[in-house]
């Protein structure tokens, strides 16, 4: 069993935070910026109410008797109080034996065009485990996206007003920055766990690597992009926020009611229709937050039954990355022409270029990590730089396609019309649209922060049972902790 060190990570970059920022705030009440200090605490209190909410719900402590736990939770400290039941049970897996033990299949990654399938047994204990990694891995993205962005940039952006940066807020940013890029493999990974759940996922040392490679410069370049221009168009800078989040916030729900599917009822069964809505308004609120920063690499359907599309649609990547680096050009343009004396000291076109060839070193990190790191990349049915060249190829079919003022005039209309009459031939030049070169853009994964919690539908067996399985055993397979 592996050790727990990703819930360690996150309490660890929860803490650190949080901490952070009350001392931050301290010093803007001391020197009077009341602003500064109302905005800091907002954007470290809300995510971590968030937070507790959602270990709360993943483990089901309310219909539970334990009201230390939920005395702990209102006063903030859940996620330290989990880290230390999760390694608890850690420490004392292997002590004393089970009575009941669940049987778990899962297919190995294909060799020579055939994939096996190995049954293993699987504890309480590391059942118990793998609900607390799972819940820490959803509330990672919810600090990281929800706190720790809005958090960056305002501190960034206080930097860049006041000209300089203490050491309080120069080490907020850096753990922001730190919760933010975490936050974002740890999406990376619960997404090729949903999608690939019924294999044995092993992430290498790479692949973490190149994600961590490819977050850090899209994060920081959009971070940047936002507080320039921000700092030269304080009042355009809502709209364009407003704008996107509006976009990604909406979007599943208009292909929800596209496809007239029924409202979902398969979330919780204890919630009411209401609560279904709270739910899923939340999870399209922090879908909406994700993508305003990076790529989400877990998306939102709410028209499939489990709330997740696990195949692989490459088009929609490429165009939200063209569609996001056209902005960022934009943006960087307009703070170029409207930027004041304030930034007389900077180089302005060479930082301009500096940041478009940093998000572009994100992209390229993210091609390294799907084309050679990606654990599943023997399962795709096609490869993503495949996938972003037929995309530009589509984009250029588009815009080179004559229009019919524009096309030449045919030579048989200026020939005059000849008296012999005779049958005109089929036109072989007319302009058709090539079929291939329609794509579906709700082809999308979904990203379910609920559907990790303790499933009850394992079928426990007795543990000397577990040498039995045979063929016509009656144990029935048990179903892990999924997504």
């Amino acid at each position: 069993m592996r050790l727990p060190s990703s819930i360690f990570v996150s309490v660890s970059l929860f803490t650190a935070e949080t901490t952070a920022a009350l001392y931050l705030s301290s010093t803007y009440r001391s020197a009077g910026d009341q602003i500064w200090q109302g905005l800091t605490l907002l954007f470290t209190l809300v995510p971590s109410v968030l937070v507790q909410l959602t270990l709360t719900f993943i483990h089901r402590d309310l219909s539970r008797d334990r009201p230390l736990v939920l005395l702990l939770h209102i006063l903030q400290l859940g996620p330290v109080v989990r880290c230390l039941e999760a390694f608890c049970i850690y420490g004392s897996v292997g002590r004393v034996e089970e009575p009941y033990v669940s049987i778990t299949r899962k297919k190995q990654m294909p060799r020579g065009g055939q994939s096996e399938e190995v049954e293993r047994q699987v504890g309480q204990a590391e059942g118990k485990l793998f609900t607390h990694r799972a819940a820490f891995a959803r509330t990672s993205v919810i600090q990281a996206f929800l706190g720790s962005a809005p958090q960056l940039t305002l501190q960034l952006y206080i930097c860049v007003l006041q000209q300089g940066v203490s050491i309080g807020r120069g080490t907020l940013m850096v753990i922001s920055l730190l919760s933010i890029v975490y936050g974002a493999l740890r999406c990376n990974i619960l997404a090729i766990k949903i999608k690939y759940d019924d294999y044995e996922v092993d992430v290498r040392p790479m692949a973490y690597i190149c994600i961590f490679l490819w977050r850090s410069f899209e994060i920081a370049t959009r971070v940047v992009v936002l507080v320039l221009f921000s700092s030269v168009l304080q009042l355009w800078v809502l709209p364009v926020v407003l704008l996107n989040f509006l976009v990604f916030f909406l979007y599943p729900w208009v292909l929800f009611w596209l496809s007239h599917s029924p409202f979902p009822e398969n979330i919780e069964k204890t919630l009411t229709r209401v609560g279904t809505t709270i739910v899923l308004c939340l999870l399209t609120f922090l879908y909406a937050g994700i993508n305003m920063f990076c790529w989400s690499a877990v998306q939102l359907k709410l028209n499939d039954p489990d709330l997740i599309n696990k195949s692989q649609n490459w088009y929609r990547m490429a165009i939200y990355y063209m569609l996001r680096f056209v902005e960022n050009a934009s943006l960087l343009l307009l703070w170029y022409v409207y930027k004041t004396d304030f930034y007389k000291f900077i180089c302005a076109p060479l930082l301009v270029l500096q940041l478009l060839v940093a998000y572009a070193i994100g992209i390229f990190f993210m091609l390294v990590f799907y084309q050679f790191c990606h654990p599943c990349r023997k399962l795709f049915s096609s490869s993503m730089t495949q996938g972003f060249w037929n995309c530009s190829s589509l984009l250029c079919l588009i815009c080179n396609n004559p229009s019919p003022h524009n096309r030449p005039i045919e030579k048989a209309a200026l020939e005059p019309p000849s008296s012999t009459p005779h049958m005109e031939p089929a036109n072989e030049t007319a302009y058709e649209t090539p079929d291939d070169t329609t794509y579906d853009m709700h082809d999308d994964t979904t990203y379910d922060m609920l559907n990790d919690t303790t499933n009850d539908t394992i079928y426990d067996i007795p543990n000397e049972m577990g040498h039995n399985v045979g063929g016509n055993s009656d144990i029935t397979n048990g179903v892990s902790c999924n997504a």
